[in-house]
């Protein structure tokens, strides 16, 4: 049975706006059954979005997901609600960040070499605990290290809808970029890495 298009709209608002997280096209057609075409599905989602264009939150694809949430221009009233410090990293772990954001997959050994100082231990810590990069495999090289790259919650926190939006960099790390220019990502001193070719990954076992 076809899903009714008038009372499709209300029912993906019903359902991103309950989400804790960003919804998928593919969690989106299990909520539906199979009743609506994934086409249909974005269709809506995209109309969903226009008819929200002038209101206090806005619908956004972050990801592989799409998730509601407060407009720029509204949230420093927001944050008197709960007004708190937002934390705040040394510049070692941005550089750490910026390496693995720009060269993934990427070794500690690697990070290294591009900052030019040893990396503690504390620092890759740090930002797995943050939930912003974890272990996707391990480097097909003697030791076999850890290759490190960013995760879906870094993707959400800086609101980024791919990795292809991240800032431009230097062309020397041209290929790890998409073709758009945006603004730089909502984290003090968080910058591209010094440029030399991305690291090649290899599959990991």
């Amino acid at each position: 049975m076809a899903m009714n298009p008038v009372a499709l709209p209300l029912l993906l608002e019903a359902v991103l706006l309950c989400a804790p997280e960003p919804v998928s096209l593919q969690q989106l057609g299990a909520v539906f059954e199979g009743e609506v075409a994934p086409a249909a599905l974005e269709a809506a989602l995209h109309g969903l979005q226009q008819s929200w264009s002038e209101r206090g939150l806005e619908l956004v694809q972050v990801g592989p997901g799409w998730c509601f949430r407060s407009r720029a221009e509204v949230r420093p009233y927001l944050e008197r609600l709960h007004p708190e410090k937002p934390p705040k990293y040394s510049r070692a772990v941005l550089e750490t960040l910026a390496i693995v954001a720009y060269r993934q997959p990427v070794t500690r050994g690697e990070m290294e070499d591009l900052r030019g100082v040893s990396i503690h231990s504390g620092i890759l810590k740090q930002l797995e605990a943050r939930g912003w990069i974890e272990v996707v495999g391990q480097r097909q090289t003697p030791g076999r290290p850890a290759l490190y790259a960013t995760t879906p919650q870094f993707l959400r926190d800086l609101a980024l809808p791919s990795l292809a939006e991240l800032p431009l960099v230097p062309a020397a790390a041209e290929p790890m970029r998409g073709s758009k220019e945006t603004p730089a990502p909502r984290l003090p001193g968080f910058a591209p890495p010094p440029g030399r070719p991305a690291a090649q990954p290899t599959p990991p076992l």
